[in-house]
């Protein structure tokens, strides 16, 4: 694929420098392995509270986003909270783990890499000027992560070996666990070095940035209450649009550890068998997402959310523009918002008519 010609910088929003949305400066806060403490949990929760709109909204990375963003403080708050390790860094700190690895199923446990890498990436200063939409990932075999579009991706083939994918090719290239976290930072800054004016892996001309595709099964949002193979309980909590409001945020911050997921859910690794009933929301799958749409967004040309459709059996994806914002990788019906109805997977639909349609 050619490199595209670049009509403005890469304006991917963070803490320091976030994103002029219709409602308000939009902040993006990375959670690299999607892995949060309860404390920091908390801290996400009062900032919201105390600068934005006091919802915390998930994200397709694995990262949460505040919106509303129009009190000050947030940046001193979430340094204090230790969630801005290197401002130099913020906008790069970009890092998938397959969320159940080490509690169900997987070829290896990647817990900890994440972390790992973050800590090797924030101690390289170059890797600063990586674009903010360069995307590392750590699958442990069950395919997840590694079909969710990340630029170098290492995926196990065993407890303690995986492979390079680059792209979403596999690159033929074996690398051990133990070097999984140096493979991908030499990926990073050899792309550094010949990028150019690309932003991801995939706008690469070279070749040898290729490798053979490899097929990924659809992975949806784990809901309800599940047994981790060592036999203790685990939970996947799906709130409504990937948003929880603050209160939400802290009554999941009570059962400890959280991992975001890039499905705009959470699981909780260590979870009581009546921990719905605790928390009053989160506890079936909801296959149907949507952007921010109005009145968020400026683009947007309907609102959306007011108009998604909910029923079992449905992944639906409702945009607001054709930027379709926050689509999930997987097959899902394409219902993008035009003027007095929707374009539902290319069909112009009249919006009294939609939910028929779906």
């Amino acid at each position: 694929m050619p490199t595209p010609a670049r009509v403005r910088a890469d304006a991917c929003p963070g803490v320091s420098a976030p994103h002029d949305a219709a409602d308000g400066p939009l902040a993006r806060v990375r959670l690299p392995g999607g892995t949060i403490s309860a404390a920091r949990l908390r801290a996400l929760a009062d900032a919201a509270e105390a600068c934005g709109d006091g919802d915390l909204h998930l994200t397709s990375r694995g990262n949460v986003q505040l919106r509303g963003v129009t009190r000050p403080g947030l940046a001193e708050r979430l340094t204090d909270a230790g969630l801005l390790p290197s401002p130099s860094h913020e906008r790069v700190r970009n890092v998938l783990a397959s969320p159940l690895s080490g509690l169900r199923g997987g070829l290896a446990d990647v817990r900890g890499l994440a972390e790992s890498l973050d800590l090797a990436l924030c101690a390289a200063p170059e890797l600063a000027e990586l674009p903010g939409r360069f995307l590392f990932a750590f699958d442990d075999g069950r395919g997840d992560v590694a079909g969710e579009g990340a630029d170098v991706c290492w995926r196990a083939t065993g407890p303690d070996e995986g492979t390079l994918l680059l792209a979403g090719g596999d690159t033929g290239r074996r690398v051990a666990r133990a070097d999984a976290v140096a493979a991908l930072i030499d990926v990073a800054l050899e792309f550094g070095r010949v990028r150019g004016a690309a932003w991801r892996v995939a706008e690469l001309d070279d070749p040898a940035w290729r490798g053979t595709p490899v097929p990924f099964a659809d992975t949806e949002a784990v809901a309800g209450v599940f047994t981790r193979d060592d036999g203790g309980l685990a939970a996947g909590v799906v709130p409504r649009f990937g948003q929880l409001s603050a209160a939400q945020a802290r009554a999941l911050a009570g059962f400890g550890t959280a991992l975001v997921t890039p499905w705009k859910s959470v699981v909780l690794p260590d979870a009581p068998a009546d921990v719905f009933e605790r928390l009053g929301f989160g506890a079936e799958a909801l296959g149907t997402t949507a952007c921010i749409g109005r009145p968020g967004c400026a683009k947007s040309r309907a609102d959306v959310r007011a108009d998604a459709v909910f029923r079992p059996g449905l992944r639906a994806h409702f945009s607001g523009c054709e930027r379709r914002c926050g689509k999930p990788s997987g097959s899902h019906v394409d219902v993008v918002a035009e003027a007095d109805g929707y374009r539902v997977d290319g069909r112009w639909v009249p919006l009294d008519e939609v939910k028929g349609m779906l």
